[in-house]
């Protein structure tokens, strides 16, 4: 087996000019959603498969994103490995602030520059040569591995792994390793869930000399969005092996994320995403909506947050409000078959021991989740991740490559 790992390696190590150029060309077919059209870049990936005689299936709920499943049995009886990667990523706007074309993927003093660099094409490009190396060995290898390219995951859509989830569950198998940016340092096995709420204010409204005449909606919303601050000391209950793996990790998880990123994973978050209010500035306004991104963490479910939310607003008949989505928070054992896998071949690539976190921002991972399954998500440092000048190191993806390669290798090499 070892010997075997070392060739992997080797391979790896041959063909980065074919890894990087697959890569950069994946970055190059522009996926921004909204609008979510992946066309373009799933065409690259279906490309590369047939190259390699892949017989894929395109599953294509909505036609503008296609989700790429590709599936082989191994000769062997086994259980069923999931690699899991998402094809859409952030939009750009207008360029503002990028020091390099979002689109161009330019290998840079050692960087890849682009938008879905490390969220996550990155990640999905592990996945899909992951799955061609293997497969290459299915004559020795136990079970089934399942690769699914999906698109839709950027706004919790239902054309992508929701909609496997629903209509395609075996695709899901016995285990997922997914490439979401994690940093090398640290790998997810769990996440904070986004409940996401749309508050209405409607008031008479007024000229603004007469502000006596009525309230102001933008005015009630301020303090609306003042209030909602209350949300954050919710306690939330933890068990004690989640709660042991987050004081292990708080460090670790400060230096992956930013100072404080320990903290708010155990607790909940509000964030006042978007406002629109008044028609002038001298009219008292009348109506206002803004839009809450409220995480929830592991341990807290909505409906004790909503109950906080209505006794907020019971004072402010002015208001309604309705929830627009709401994923649960979601974790499985952070030691895990398929953790340890990754953390023993990250210690043997780099001398990396990546530490177990709850991940802050929300991956197609959750859905094994919900289905009691084991899904660890590790992949490159999220730098520029919904922000400008997105990029990761050469390093850093070649790291990826090889631990994925490696994991999902050791995980099909055991009958059970």
């Amino acid at each position: 087996m070892e010997s075997r790992k070392a060739e992997l390696l080797e391979r790896i190590e041959s063909d980065s000019e074919v890894l990087l150029d697959f890569f950069r060309r994946f970055i190059r077919c522009p996926s921004p959603n909204p609008p979510g059209d992946t066309r373009e870049a799933a065409g690259h990936i279906r490309q590369l498969l047939m190259r390699h005689g892949v017989d894929c299936r395109v599953i294509a709920p909505n036609e503008i994103m296609p989700n790429i499943v590709a599936t082989f049995d191994a000769a062997k009886p086994g259980r069923h490995l999931a690699l899991n990667g998402h094809i859409d990523v952030f939009p750009v706007g207008d360029d503002e602030g990028w020091t390099r074309d979002p689109w161009g993927a330019e290998l840079v003093d050692g960087r890849i520059w682009g938008r879905g660099a490390c969220d996550m094409k990155c990640g999905t490009t592990a996945s899909i040569f992951t799955f061609l190396y293997l497969r290459e060995l299915r004559e020795e290898l136990h079970g089934r591995l399942t690769l699914s390219a999906v698109s839709d995951e950027e706004t919790f859509g239902p054309y992508g792994a929701r909609y496997l989830f629903e209509n395609h569950p075996e695709v899901f198998g016995d285990c997922c390793l997914n490439g979401e940016p994690s940093s090398p340092w640290t790998l997810r096995f769990g996440e904070k869930g986004p409940l996401w709420l749309e508050f209405t204010v409607r008031t008479k409204g007024a000229h603004s000399a007469y502000t006596h005449a009525s309230k102001s909606a933008t005015g009630v919303a301020a303090k609306i969005i003042g209030e909602l601050e209350r949300l954050e000391g919710i306690p939330a209950p933890e068990g004690s092996n989640l709660a042991a793996a987050l004081d292990h990790a708080a460090a670790v998880t400060d230096r992956a994320y930013g100072a404080g990123a320990s903290r708010i994973i155990r607790r909940v978050t509000v964030n006042p995403g978007v406002i629109h209010g008044g028609l002038k500035v001298n009219m008292v306004a009348s109506q206002c909506t803004f839009e809450v991104d409220i995480r929830v963490p592991n341990g807290l479910d909505a409906p004790q947050i909503l109950a906080e939310i209505d006794r907020i607003i019971a004072s402010y008949p002015e208001v309604s409000y309705r929830q627009i989505n709401y994923n649960p928070p979601s974790w499985c054992p952070p030691d895990s078959e398929m953790a340890q896998l990754v953390r023993a071949n990250a210690k043997e690539v780099a001398g990396i021991d990546p530490v177990p976190v709850i991940s802050l921002g929300g991956t197609d991972a959750r859905l094994w989740r919900y289905r009691d399954l084991p899904a660890i998500v590790y992949g490159p440092s999220p730098t520029g991740m919904g922000s400008v000048d997105e990029h990761v190191t050469v390093e850093e993806f070649f790291h990826v490559v090889k631990c994925h390669a490696l994991s999902a290798y050791d995980y099909m090499s055991q009958p059970s």
